[in-house]
C-alpha cells in the first residue's frame, strides 16, 4: 500500500517508498518485530539507502508519523469553507479527517499504536501533531464575529477526545466506520466551543 498521503515536495522517490515500507511492515509485523532488512526490502532499496534517509527505524517511523499528520491537516484545511456558519464547518472539517483516516486503516494502526510505543520521541512527535491540531482548531473558531477567544486548553480537549473515539475505533476493528462518528465527534467539539 502506498502512503495515501500528498507527499511534501521535498520527499524523495527512496525516502518516500521506506515510509510507504514502513507503514506496511508496521502493519503487518508489529513495530517491535520490524527490521530495518524489512523496510529496506518492501522499499526495493540497500539497507545503505535507508541509513542515507534515517539513522533508526524509530525516526522513520517518526518521519511517517509527521507527513501523515501534514496530510491529514491539509485535508481539515481543505474542508473549511469561511463563508459557512463555523458549526457546519466544524463537521465538514471533521467529517473530513475522519474519512481520511478511514481510507487507510492500517497507516491509522500504525500512526496510533505504534507511535506510542516509541517512549518520549514518539510523545513528542504526537503531542507536535495534536498541538498543530489544537492550533487549527483556534484559527477556525476565533474568527470575528466571535467576542471570546477559545482558550487553548479547549481546543487540546477536543483534538484529545476526538482521538479516544479514533482509537476506540482501532480497537473495535471498526476504522471503516469512523466516518459516522462525525456527528458525535461534531457534536462534542461544538459543545466544548459553545461553552467556552
Amino acid at each position: 500500500m502506498a502512503i495515501a498521503l500528498d507527499a511534501p515536495p521535498l520527499l524523495t522517490d527512496h525516502r518516500r517508498r521506506l515510509l510507504d515500507a514502513m507503514s506496511e511492515v508496521v502493519a503487518r509485523k508489529g513495530y517491535a518485530e520490524v527490521t530495518i532488512a524489512d523496510l529496506a526490502a518492501e522499499a526495493r532499496v540497500s539497507r545503505r539507502t535507508f541509513y542515507e534517509h534515517f539513522a533508526s527505524k524509530a525516526e522513520c517511523l517518526i518521519a511517517l508519523y509527521d507527513v501523515a499528520s501534514g496530510q491529514a491537516l491539509r485535508v481539515l484545511r481543505d474542508a473549511i469553507d469561511p463563508q459557512r456558519d463555523w458549526h457546519l464547518q466544524v463537521e465538514q472539517a471533521i467529517e473530513a479527517y475522519l474519512s481520511c483516516l478511514a481510507s487507510s486503516p492500517a497507516l491509522l494502526r500504525t500512526l496510533f499504536i505504534a507511535i506510542l510505543g516509541l517512549g518520549p520521541e514518539g510523545l513528542a512527535a504526537r503531542r507536535r501533531a495534536n498541538l498543530r491540531l489544537a492550533d487549527f482548531i483556534l484559527e477556525v473558531v476565533n474568527q470575528p464575529p466571535r467576542a471570546k477567544p477559545l482558550p487553548a486548553a479547549f481546543a487540546t480537549g477536543i483534538v484529545g477526545a476526538i482521538n479516544e473515539l479514533i482509537l476506540e475505533a482501532i480497537e473495535q476493528d471498526a476504522v471503516d466506520k469512523l466516518p459516522e462518528m462525525t456527528a458525535v465527534a461534531a457534536h462534542l467539539a461544538r459543545a466544548v466551543i459553545d461553552e467556552a
